[in-house]
């Protein structure tokens, strides 16, 4: 990550997505191409700009498949948001005109209900508590949980922690619930994400990440949450007084493929294609390491107050509800909540995970 040693120029991608319908009439976007030539290639389609850390997991992916294929299978890989937001990429690949992409667990939502445990603040110990869950049973459950949704999960990809961070206009520093109170906060599509914001106490505001920046500079909201590779790569530091490292959700992003796509691929290439995911997902948590020290510590030598002295607890506490919603209170999601806090826990006296 020697290259980060200036921030990034601005990104001037700003490129317009058509209909579906319209992608397919140019013939660009096919999910599968013709296996005949030079090998079958499916492409994938993300939201992220190329410094983005997942991003490079992605393309060491591409990389990785080309070796063990021989070239016989490749993966093209379309950065920048050129087919449109994160939903829009969901459902290209629902209908087959679009082979893969990398999205946060907030779009899954609608599509696997399980997912949505990602979103509960806290569930997690720590990193290591998750990657334990992540590379275990419970992982692949999940992963699999979209598959009646025509999307199968191939591997996750490190995206930190989420904490939030305030803009120049409001210049406060959160360090305890109450600091947030009366502010209006960007968040996802997500209903968890909605809940999370309202309990403590500040006003959730869902808007596409990509007009973000403009929102945060004009007052439009007064702050956001996020991890630190996300606030540098989109230069949103610039517009930041203050980076509250309180870490209320562990928020994966999810490398998925079509169901139909997968399908049509034959064992030998399914296995190629898993062994290079998993294997980006292994490089990829390594970059990300490196990139969120490096980022971090650039946001706040550019004058970003980063707050390391937070009441965690204080957050956790008031966040604690949202575990009693209806949503989270179904047998089957609470038994998923039950399992995850007990990989890796130090069995209780009566042998429960403390």
């Amino acid at each position: 990550m020697s290259g980060l040693k200036r921030p990034l120029s601005r990104a001037t991608v700003v490129l317009a997505y058509a209909a579906p319908l319209a992608l397919v009439a140019w013939g660009l976007w096919l999910g599968v191409s013709s296996p005949e030539a030079r090998g079958r290639v499916l492409r994938l389609s993300h939201s992220l700009n190329r410094d983005h850390p997942v991003h490079k997991g992605m393309e060491f992916m591409a990389d990785d498949l080309v070796r063990r294929s021989g070239g016989e299978l490749r993966v093209e890989i379309y950065a920048d948001g050129q087919l449109g937001p994160e939903r829009d990429l969901i459902e290209l690949i629902q209908i087959g005109s679009l082979a893969m992409t990398k999205v946060s667990t907030a779009p899954l939502e609608s599509f696997s209900p399980l997912i949505k445990v990602f979103s509960l603040p806290y569930l997690f110990r720590d990193r290591e508590h998750f990657w334990q869950m992540a590379n275990g049973p419970i992982g692949r459950e999940l992963l699999d949980a979209s598959i009646p949704y025509r999307l199968k999960g191939l591997t996750y990809f490190d995206a930190g922690a989420r904490s939030f961070y305030i803009n120049k206009k409001r210049n406060r520093a959160v360090r305890h619930p109450d600091d947030l109170d009366g502010l209006s906060i960007r968040v996802q599509r997500s209903r968890t994400a909605v809940r999370l914001v309202e309990l403590l106490g500040a006003k959730p505001i869902p808007i596409p990440f990509g007009e973000l920046y403009t929102a945060l500079d004009t007052g439009t909201v007064d702050g956001a949450e996020n991890n630190p590779p996300s606030l540098y790569t989109t230069r949103q530091y610039e517009v930041t007084a203050a980076y509250t490292l309180n870490e209320h959700t562990v928020v994966p992003d999810i490398l998925i493929i079509g169901v139909d796509t997968w399908n049509r691929l034959s064992p030998q290439e399914q296995s190629w294609l898993q062994a290079s995911a998993d294997a980006a997902s292994i490089h990829q948590r390594q970059l990300w390491a490196e990139a969120e020290a490096e980022m971090l510590a650039i946001i706040e030598d550019s004058g970003v107050e980063v707050v390391r002295d937070v009441d965690r607890e204080a957050f956790r506490a008031r966040t604690l509800p949202m575990y009693d919603d209806d949503e989270f209170s179904q047998p089957e999601v609470r038994d998923l909540i039950r399992r995850i806090r007990a990989v890796g826990a130090e069995p209780g006296p009566e042998g429960e995970a403390s």
